[in-house]
């Protein structure tokens, strides 16, 4: 049977563009800025200016600073020099913290080990302010191939399909942005299409996406790339 697409599940696409809404009409942009790595300079001078409804895609060698630069827009670090603004405001003054207006996958899954898949992400979309809805997060794991895995502690999965869980957490949060560090590792086919679909529905609802990735996926929406190095 074909996995559900990730856009189906209960909690439906009114209830999601009504709580992006008075988000999604503000823009996300990077002025001038500058990271270090040590002594070393990462990036410089560093500009873009990202739309509702906009995906950014940045591109570079290992070792560029793709990962110190999304952990900067994030709001978990601090660039060199350099701001970064939701609408006309710091996101670090942003009412609320960076979490209200965006969600970060990063390197790490951030998964409390000995709570299920399905536990890690009511939990934590309740300490989100969201109203967790268990239907939703159950088709959700079903359409990243996890079914028959919800009620069994993290600490039993592969790595890849911890990721899943982490990609299911990311996608049920009502954020206006979402940020993905290398989204399609450690992933197949399947699974890749089914997020490639949920990104899409993203930025047709107005959302923002900044992604990095290794590998080519054909996004259909408003793709615009950056390349560090």
């Amino acid at each position: 049977m074909p996995a559900p697409n990730a856009t189906n599940h209960p909690e439906s696409k009114e209830n999601v563009n009504a709580e992006l809404s008075g988000m999604a009409d503000r823009g996300f942009r990077a002025v001038d800025l500058a990271a270090e790595r040590g002594e070393r300079l990462l990036f410089e001078h560093l500009e873009f200016q990202l739309s509702p409804g906009q995906l950014l895609q940045v591109s570079g060698r290992n070792g560029c600073g793709k990962t110190s630069l999304l952990r900067i827009l994030s709001g978990l670090s601090r660039p060199t020099a350099g701001e970064v603004y939701w609408g006309e405001e710091p996101i670090r003054s942003v009412d609320g913290g960076t979490g209200s207006c965006l969600g970060y996958l990063g390197h790490q899954n951030a998964l409390k080990e000995d709570m299920t898949a399905e536990e890690n992400i009511l939990i934590a979309r309740g300490l989100g302010g969201d109203r967790p809805e268990r239907e939703a997060v159950l088709a959700m794991l079903g359409s990243l191939g996890l079914a028959g895995y919800e009620d069994l502690p993290v600490r039993f999965l592969s790595q890849g399909q911890k990721r899943r869980v982490a990609l299911a957490r990311l996608l049920l949060q009502p954020r206006a942005l979402l940020i993905l560090d290398e989204p399609y590792a450690a992933l197949d086919v399947q699974v890749i299409e089914v997020l490639r679909s949920a990104i899409e529905a993203h930025l047709a609802r107005k959302g923002m996406i900044i992604i990095t990735t290794h590998q080519a996926v054909d996004i259909d929406g408003d793709c615009r790339n950056l390349h560090l190095g």
